[in-house]
């Protein structure tokens, strides 16, 4: 890597962060955490951002290799942020970068896990998935997974509906939370 690329500021960072911003403001919306059980705690906060960033970032595959460097840009924002958090929360230097690593992994098998959940005909691998993450420190009611599950169908409809030179632009749009109307 030549070494002027290392002060090259990186043209999607500013999209990156528009982008972030409207996943945490969504992620932090109460009606997830009043109305649908999920725990108001860094992990609850963590899987929420995790949720609505795994549906931008599933936005800008469709997009393939156009979008490709404005979606690491956003892992890298969504990542630096959540050590930053650590960081505050009193995590040690030392422990930051194992914290980090299994968050990331952990991000990739949500991935992975909320891409199956979206595409099976049946019910069951979703709220599985949202089960064991989303709800993965609380023994949620079958009402909260079944919200969060018809709600993040419809998000990802409405995610995966938006063009993608709004994304391009730093703009997305979610669906209203669950029990809030449209």
């Amino acid at each position: 890597m030549p070494l002027a690329s290392l002060f090259r500021r990186n043209r999607h960072r500013e999209t990156a962060l528009r982008l972030y911003q409207s996943i945490v403001d969504q992620a932090r919306l109460p009606a997830f955490f009043t109305d649908f059980g999920v725990p108001d705690t860094f992990d609850g906060r963590f899987e929420l951002v995790a949720l609505h960033g795994f549906l931008v970032l599933n936005r800008l595959k469709a997009e393939g290799e156009k979008a490709a460097e404005l979606a690491q840009e956003l892992f890298d924002v969504m990542f630096t942020d959540f050590d930053r958090s650590l960081r505050e929360m009193g995590v040690g230097d030392l422990g930051v970068g194992r914290h980090i690593k299994t968050m990331a992994q952990g991000f990739y098998g949500r991935i992975g896990a909320y891409e199956a959940g979206l595409q099976a005909e049946d019910a069951a691998p979703l709220a599985e998935a949202l089960r064991r993450n989303l709800y993965g420190t609380v023994s949620p009611v079958e009402s909260d997974i079944e919200g969060m599950a018809a709600y993040l169908r419809r998000c990802a409809a409405i995610v995966a509906a938006q063009p993608g030179a709004g994304l391009a632009a730093g703009k997305v749009t979610f669906a209203a939370a669950p029990g809030v109307p449209q």
